[in-house]
């Protein structure tokens, strides 16, 4: 696997644009559209949250049906979420002005907002915003960077991943863009994340993949413990890059399922470390533990952990609000078995074992606390499953951004 530069439109036939609709923000991008050349399989996955957001019903029709897609857009600044019958004809109004820009079927556009729930699109922005998007769109890697900056929200970067593989002798490109970076929990998170391929795979292998890799990754991230209205994650693959069709599972599926994998890890993570406020990555893995759902639970645990996010904003080797953490979490351990390390690019030490702390250098601890990247290795000397859980820490800056969020 290489790692290239670029996002959605570093596969073949994958066109992007953004641009200034005025939909919030003034000065800004905040309308962006993905586009395939040709018909696309589409996957996707969405918010488990109850209260679903009008774009969220939209897709998952689209996604569950036999229709193939083909164009993206989406807004930031409102995420057209607890809107009633209005909201989801506002979908279908938009899905019309892009089918009728781009002379492809309205069941073919996939729609996605981001922003503030309860506010009505302002429609009139929303169509010409299509129009312009629509005439903007164009291949390449900078129109990719455009989309991935205008469907930001209180991010503060811009987030993208693309990678080539080689697939039946043929050279297969997945590139993707996402934004997270507040309300942000497993189970999808507030997040939108688009990833494009052009391989040539079937649209139930494609679903499959999806469904179990979010598992290991999306579904393993938390900023601030809140499952949003709006979580979608989407794939569309426009078979381009000529490989024979994989319609069964083996090397070829294999090797794709590990592409994929690390397009979603990667910006899994770019979502954890650019949560509301947060100065620093936590990633917390567990190893040695009794089953897989056993380590899951565990190092989510840990990450949802508010005491031990503002340990970690602290730069403060509190490892009792780690085991505290642990212990709480429902799964069964002995705690007098466990050890517990610190590690990121200054060093890693061993800070607690034998059910006591380990003996270790409190300045040390600071200087490893003290990176932008800072893991939690925990052993739980049973087993060999494994799990990793990503988060943040939890500063002043959090409550700053999300206490006058609508304003």
């Amino acid at each position: 696997m290489e790692i290239i530069t670029g996002g959605v439109t570093a596969a073949k036939g994958f066109w992007a644009a953004g641009v200034e609709a005025g939909i919030k923000y003034q000065n800004r991008k905040d309308m962006a559209m993905v586009y395939s050349k040709t018909p696309c399989r589409a996957a996707g996955v969405f918010t488990t949250n109850v209260v679903k957001a009008a774009p969220v019903l939209w897709d998952k029709e689209v996604v569950e049906s036999e229709w193939e897609a083909q164009a993206i857009v989406v807004n930031s600044g409102i995420a057209n979420a607890c809107t009633g019958k209005l909201g989801y004809e506002y979908c279908r109004e938009t899905a019309g002005a892009a089918a009728d820009a781009l002379e492809i079927s309205p069941q073919s556009v996939l729609i996605c907002s981001t922003g503030v729930i309860g506010m009505q699109l302002p429609m009139e922005k929303m169509t010409e915003g299509v129009r312009m998007l629509a005439k903007a769109i164009k291949p390449g890697e900078e129109v990719g960077t455009d989309a991935a900056k205008a469907i930001m929200t209180t991010d503060t970067r811009n987030k993208q991943v693309a990678v080539k593989v080689t697939i039946g002798g043929k050279e297969v490109t997945i590139g993707g863009m996402c934004k997270g970076s507040g309300m942000i929990h497993p189970n999808m998170c507030t997040m939108l994340a688009f990833v494009t391929t052009d391989v040539n795979i079937s649209k139930k292998l494609l679903q499959e993949a999806l469904s179990a890799d979010v598992q290991d990754t999306f579904n393993m991230v938390s900023v601030d413990g809140d499952t949003s209205t709006n979580d979608t994650l989407l794939v569309l693959a426009n078979g381009q890059a000529g490989n024979h069709e994989i319609t069964e599972k083996g090397a070829d599926y294999d090797t794709f399922v590990e592409a994929l994998h690390y397009v979603n890890e990667t910006l899994a993570k770019k979502i954890a470390g650019d949560g509301e406020g947060a100065t620093a990555l936590f990633e917390v893995k567990v190893i040695h533990a009794d089953n897989k759902e056993d380590a899951k639970t565990l190092a989510k645990s840990v990450i949802t952990s508010s005491l031990t996010k503002a340990a970690l904003f602290g730069h403060d080797a509190n490892w009792g609000r780690i085991l505290c953490a642990l212990g709480y979490s429902g799964a069964k351990f002995d705690p007098e078995a466990i050890e517990l390390y610190l590690e990121s690019s200054a060093g890693k030490i061993l800070i607690f074992k034998d059910g006591m702390a380990a003996d270790y250098s409190e300045e040390e601890a600071t200087r490893i606390l003290s990176c932008s990247e800072v893991t939690a290795l925990v052993d739980m000397k049973m087993g060999e499953a494994e799990a990793t859980a990503w988060g943040c820490d939890l500063t002043y800056d959090y409550v700053k951004i999300n206490a006058d969020y609508r304003s």
